[in-house]
């Protein structure tokens, strides 16, 4: 499970990083500001990657948990009640995982809380002509 999870997470970055190359080989005159721009607006897309897939495993290890409930029952030798527990618990957190982070995300930054972004100097123009 954790090799798939490295490989998913290693093609889906590896998926971003070859987009936003060729965005920015497609228009030569984005510059480092553009890219960075582009960057940026893929985090938003990334965390609800992170919201899906939390949801997906969190059902995934709750479909687990009624499974292994259901092996203790046929088998109590063989399988410990804490397994089924410890899934159902696994489970329930990765699906309320997406909530409490937003709630706390509320909490400490409000509700004006955004990603930042790219700001300070936008140009380099030549100041007053006699100086």
């Amino acid at each position: 499970m954790k090799k798939v999870s490295l490989a998913l997470l290693a093609f889906v970055c590896l998926g971003i990083s070859v987009e936003v190359l060729a965005q920015a080989a497609g228009s030569s005159s984005m510059g480092v500001g553009g890219v960075a721009a582009k960057v940026t607006s893929n985090i938003a897309n990334i965390a609800k990657l992170i919201t899906a897939a939390s949801y997906v495993i969190g059902m995934a290890f709750v479909v687990g948990a009624i499974v292994k409930f259901k092996a203790h029952k046929e088998n109590p030798t063989q399988i410990p009640i804490g397994q089924p527990v410890a899934f159902l618990f696994v489970g329930a957190a990765l699906i309320f995982a997406p909530t409490v982070f937003k709630v706390s995300g509320q909490t400490m930054f409000g509700a004006s809380g955004e990603v930042a972004g790219v700001s300070g100097i936008t140009t380099f123009g030549a100041t007053k002509a006699g100086k």
